[in-house]
């Protein structure tokens, strides 16, 4: 008997031709151009074909030759505006990817899939609107921004200061002679606030030591102060009188800080009434919100991915998740020293509380060894007793399909610095 013909779900995917190895290695990228309707592809479109590049990168070039000589379409694919926890040159994946079909958002020479949206798109719907105020919200609250490897309880410069933000040298964003231009918006900077403080905001690539900023701990005058440290932005605008920035987009997010940044660039959420711009974009001349600004760019523009339900989610989804794997991080970094747990035990806790967890053999041994190392020991709770200053692990309320005796591991753990839940002498 003959099978019935299906139609292949290949077929109802549009064909994107690719001319550089991060979109076949890497995972996260692939799955999520597929879920978006992009079947990737190597070899010669046709007419009516896409061909996908990176941004403004040196391989987008070939790319784009391509495209041209065989009639073809163009998307460009780029990072979206909350990325990760790490940097993507840590290795870690983004959460979403920006799909533009007519330019790039950092490009002003052209206008982009964003600015449309910008210039055209009525933005007038409550229900938009309304999430759109209460993401901005929830971004400040859980102190969330495109990379999140950062501490907002650590210190930060005295208040007031005027905050100058830096980039990255050969950022696609900038023009060639970006070094002149950041070294005028420094000067702007002090000349317009005589007296201030200015703090300059390094790069977290900078931060982490990748790539080179336009400055360095070479510019430190008596009115100035170079931040490397990796602080919180939404605590540094809390902090600042005014904002500087060439088109970093931390200047998008101390706009949903309720700044108005000076902007010396051509940035896409610059020309829309809520920035000073030094170098303005003549056909952008619509007057939008703040709420409007981040609808479209947030909610509307770019392609989300839930990292957990492996599919196309919302910006809900990935805020939710780096709100979670930002603290996990945060919690986590430092490591720690456990004892008292089962040699069965040991791989599924190492799931939990990361890479940096440890183990001693006895819970005596964990917590002499942490504190030495100055870790946090982690005891399983039974095996604890009454000693103080320790994590007391157990499983959590919602366990398993089967039990710990069948060496079934748990979904759920409890991590309690006071007491564990069953025992009411504390």
């Amino acid at each position: 008997m003959r099978r019935p013909f299906h139609k292949s779900a290949r077929e109802d995917l549009q064909r994107l031709y690719v001319y550089s190895g991060g979109f076949l290695t890497q995972n996260r990228v692939r799955r999520i151009l597929r879920l978006a309707g992009w079947d990737i592809r190597i070899g010669l479109p046709g007419p009516g074909d896409w061909v996908g590049v990176w941004g403004q990168s040196p391989t987008a070039r070939r790319g784009a030759v391509v495209a041209g000589r065989r009639a073809s379409h163009m998307l460009r694919v780029e990072d979206p505006f909350l990325r990760s926890v790490q940097t993507g040159r840590e290795g870690e994946p983004p959460l979403g990817l920006l799909l533009d079909r007519k330019g790039v958002h950092f490009d002003a020479s052209t206008p982009s899939d964003l600015e449309d949206l910008l210039a055209r798109h009525p933005l007038d719907d409550t229900a938009l609107l309304d999430r759109a105020r209460d993401c901005m919200a929830w971004l400040g609250a859980a102190h969330i921004s495109k990379y999140n490897d950062f501490d907002p309880a650590r210190a930060l410069p005295d208040a007031p200061y005027v905050l100058v933000i830096d980039q990255t040298r050969g950022d696609a964003a900038l023009p060639v002679d970006a070094m002149a231009l950041f070294r005028e918006m420094l000067v702007f900077a002090r000349l317009e606030n005589p007296g201030a403080r200015i703090v300059i905001k390094a790069h977290p690539e900078a931060t982490a030591g990748h790539r080179a900023g336009h400055f360095g701990p070479d510019i430190a005058a008596p009115d100035i102060t170079w931040l490397r440290d990796p602080v919180s932005p939404w605590a540094l605008f809390e902090g600042a009188t005014a904002v500087y920035t060439m088109s970093s987009l931390l200047g998008f997010e101390a706009i949903m800080a309720g700044h108005r940044p000076r902007v010396f660039g051509q940035p896409f959420y610059a020309g829309w009434g809520l920035t000073q711009d030094e170098n303005p974009v003549a056909r952008r001349t619509r007057r939008l919100t703040r709420a409007q600004l981040f609808a479209a760019a947030m909610i509307l523009y770019l392609t989300w991915y839930d990292p957990y339900r492996k599919r196309i989610g919302r910006l809900e989804d990935v805020i939710a998740a780096l709100e979670a794997q930002s603290r996990a991080r945060r919690e986590d970094r430092t490591g720690y020293v456990a004892g008292g747990m089962r040699m069965w035990k040991r791989p599924h806790l190492r799931r939990f509380f990361g890479p940096r967890l440890r183990f001693a053999s006895t819970p005596a041994k964990a917590m002499a060894t942490a504190k030495a190392a100055k870790l946090r020991p982690l005891i399983w709770a039974g095996a604890a007793g009454d000693h103080a200053d320790v994590v007391r692990v157990e499983d959590g309320f919602l366990r398993s399909r089967g039990l710990g005796a069948a060496l079934v591991p748990p979904m759920s753990l409890v991590a309690d610095d006071l007491g564990i839940y069953y025992d009411a002498s504390r």
